[in-house]
C-alpha cells in the first residue's frame, strides 16, 4: 500500500504573516484560497510584482511599522496607532518625531540594553560554573 503524501496548506493569515504584508492588502485570489508551503517558498524567493509592492510601499502590519519605528507593539498601542500605515505614513510620522515615539523609542533602547545585560551576566555565570566542574 503507498502513502499519498498531502501538501501541508496554511491560512491565508498565516501565509501574509510569513511574507511579511498585511492580509487585507494582499489580491482576493491570495486571501480567498488556502497557501501550501510550497507556494510560500515560491513567493519568498521570487515575489511577484504585488508582493514586492506591498512590502515597498505597504500598508504594513503592526510589527512591521512597529519594527520600521524602532518600538514594540505595544508602544505602537500606546502612540493610538492600531491601523496599519503605508511606508510615506511612516517616513511622515518619524519626520513629525511626536513626543511619545520620542519615548517609546527610549523604551525600547533601555530594553534592549537590559536584554544585553541579562545575557553577559548568564554567559559570565555559565563560565563561572563551567570553571568549577
Amino acid at each position: 500500500m503507498t502513502q499519498h503524501q498531502t501538501a501541508q496548506t496554511m491560512k491565508p493569515a498565516t501565509a501574509a504573516k510569513k511574507l511579511g504584508v498585511y492580509l487585507d492588502a494582499t489580491p482576493a485570489d491570495f486571501r480567498e484560497g488556502v497557501v501550501s508551503r510550497s507556494e510560500l517558498a515560491a513567493l519568498q524567493t521570487d515575489p511577484p510584482e504585488w508582493l514586492r509592492e506591498l512590502r515597498r510601499d505597504g500598508p504594513h502590519p503592526r510589527p512591521v511599522v512597529a519594527a520600521k519605528l524602532g518600538i514594540s507593539i505595544s508602544g505602537l498601542a500606546r502612540g493610538g496607532v492600531t491601523e496599519a500605515l503605508t511606508t510615506e505614513q511612516i517616513e511622515a510620522l518619524k519626520a513629525e518625531n511626536p513626543e511619545w515615539l520620542q519615548k517609546e523609542r527610549a523604551t525600547q533602547a533601555e530594553v534592549r540594553k537590559e536584554t544585553v545585560r541579562i545575557k553577559e551576566k548568564r554567559a559570565e555565570q555559565a563560565a563561572k560554573a563551567a570553571e568549577r566542574d
